[in-house]
């Protein structure tokens, strides 16, 4: 079936962060609990080439997949919604989308033409999304377009759908289009008028959506459905209704319970008997939402005020909570707000500590001083990236006694470096896709608590850095009680370190929480709740 490709896109209206990636995401799940092949890619309007280089808070979270792309964070819910790896084709960007033109035009493939919007810009976009469908890996293909229709910055990828509308022919592709049905409390009125213009404006684009998914604060009766259908040009039955969910992981309950991929499948053409297999969807769905007992776990970040941006951490922490039948409590601590004098006061009530990614010297000082909290007062440990760093710098600086210990991203002229730039960074100008990016072996070392958690010598983890441990440090952090217990058997990078006097103490320099999905809740995200829980009991008992 991989051979005749259906290819499914989604566009937005009326307002932004309606939730098209979870829609599309939970079409997938379903599509793919009836044993079809599915996945899905995300069309940014924005032109920077990649989110690589943004901060934070302008974007939430970069995503980074196997193959080394740097991606938008919808990318991380469509991995966790259908445990399959993304790639660079996954998300395009109109940066990407520009520079591709434009290369070809320096290299004179345009035949001296005027380069347009369209066609040019507009085919390399069409030859983006059936870049996917041509593998013949995947029955569907379900593209999520960015922005809202409206949107300036959109208009090419609308005009794109619309040119496929008649390649792809009918049986082949369709367009669901995401509204939002406001209630006015005042008079108590839920109003479709909002939909009915942002569908107007589709029309007026030349693009007939055939579902429209409506979100919405209270149900939508069958009056009200009928009533949208007549406005917007679909039938009643074509009238999906989303509504505000108390976590993610139900939504694809709720667009079952709507038929969705039912209406999906019989507008292409397909059959619509096969049986969903939802059980472990439904099992982990049951545990999350039934949890035994609460642990308290304080995520120290410095970029904690958007919450999008440790994004897959914390949906790492459900996934783990789950696996433990626990509800993780996160606690979401300022770096900055942290230092030697409140420490005890900010995190004294914490089963757990995570130190989190980031980078530059904003917040350093909190990040040493809440590891240091954790270690001499035995709080299960775990640092990623950025927080392995620091808590080498904070063995080096409290245990070794090392002087004027320091990363050389945070301190140049540091007189013991022992975080220290990659040789491979050290010529490297450029910001953009820069960094040692993706998947990379590591192999643990014997007795080692990785080992214990992972339960296999070799894995392979995702990056996201140029800063690393300096092995000119090696022997002294062994001798003074810090282990290296995972190493990159390639590049010889340090990858892992653990303190093995400690209950569980760990720092990681990749990136675990991308590789975290509802059917495979990350290892190590598993234990380091478990040993949380183990302090809470002892706490509370």
């Amino acid at each position: 079936m991989a051979d005749n490709c259906k290819y499914i896109f989604v566009t937005g209206g009326v307002s932004s962060s309606l939730g098209k990636g979870i829609t599309a995401a939970s079409l997938a799940k379903l599509l793919q609990s009836r044993e079809y092949s599915v996945t899905i890619q995300k069309l940014d309007p924005y032109i920077n080439i990649d989110p690589g280089t943004l901060n934070p808070y302008e974007h939430g979270e970069c995503y980074v997949t196997e193959d080394g792309a740097e991606t938008d964070l919808d990318l991380g819910h469509y991995e966790r919604f259908l445990n399959v790896p993304t790639s660079q084709a996954n998300n395009v960007t109109t940066g990407r989308i520009y520079q591709s033109v434009i290369d070809k035009e320096r290299r004179g493939e345009y035949l001296g033409k005027t380069v347009q919007v369209i066609p040019h810009i507009t085919d390399e976009i069409k030859e983006s999304i059936k870049k996917l469908g041509k593998t013949g890996k995947y029955d569907f293909v379900i593209t999520e377009i960015g922005g809202t229709v409206g949107d300036i910055e959109s208009l090419p990828y609308v005009e794109a759908v619309r040119q496929l509308n008649y390649e792809l022919g009918k049986t082949n592709h369709l367009v669901i289009h995401l509204t939002l049905i406001p209630y006015l409390a005042a008079s108590g009125e839920l109003k479709t008028k909002p939909t009915q213009h942002s569908v107007k404006m589709l029309l007026e684009y030349g693009v007939q959506p055939d579902i429209l998914v409506c979100r919405t604060e209270h149900a939508l009766n069958q009056e009200l459905k009928n009533k949208i259908a007549r406005f917007c040009n679909v039938e009643p039955t074509s009238v999906i209704e989303a509504i505000d969910a108390s976590t993610i992981y139900k939504v694809p309950i709720l667009m079952l319970e709507e038929k969705l991929d039912e209406v999906v499948l019989q507008k292409l053409g397909m059959e619509t008997d096969s049986i969903h297999n939802l059980t472990k969807w439904r099992d982990f769905l049951d545990k999350f939402q039934n949890p035994k007992r609460t642990v308290t776990i304080g995520l120290v970040g410095k970029y904690v005020e958007l919450k999008d941006s440790y994004k897959s951490i914390a949906e790492s922490f459900i996934h783990a909570g789950a696996a433990n039948e626990v509800k993780v409590d996160l606690k979401w601590i300022h770096s900055e707000s942290i230092n030697d004098d409140n420490v005890s006061d900010k995190l004294g009530n914490l089963a757990g500590i995570l130190v989190a990614p980031g980078f530059g010297r904003r917040g350093i000082g909190g990040k040493v001083a809440a590891i240091k909290y954790a270690r001499e007062n035995n709080v299960p440990f775990f640092g990623i990236c950025l927080g392995m760093q620091c808590a080498v710098i904070e063995f080096g600086r409290n245990v070794l006694n090392l002087e004027d210990v320091d990363s050389s991203e945070i301190n140049t002229s540091a007189g013991n470096p022992v975080i220290d730039m990659m040789e491979s960074q050290k010529n490297v100008t450029e910001k953009g896709g820069t960094m040692r990016l993706g998947a990379y072996p590591c192999q643990l070392q014997d007795d080692s608590l990785a080992l214990q958690v992972y339960g296999e010598k070799n894995i392979t983890e995702r990056h996201r850095h140029r800063y690393e441990f300096n092995n000119d440090y090696t022997e002294q952090y062994k001798t003074g009680g810090m282990n290296l217990t995972g190493i990159n058997p390639d590049s010889n990078l340090v990858e892992i370190v653990e303190i093995p006097e400690h209950p569980w103490f760990m720092g990681v320099q990749f990136h675990p929480e991308y590789k975290s999905t509802v059917a495979n809740p990350h290892p190590l995200f598993v234990g380091f709740v478990k040993a949380a829980v183990s302090v809470s009991e002892l706490i509370h008992s």
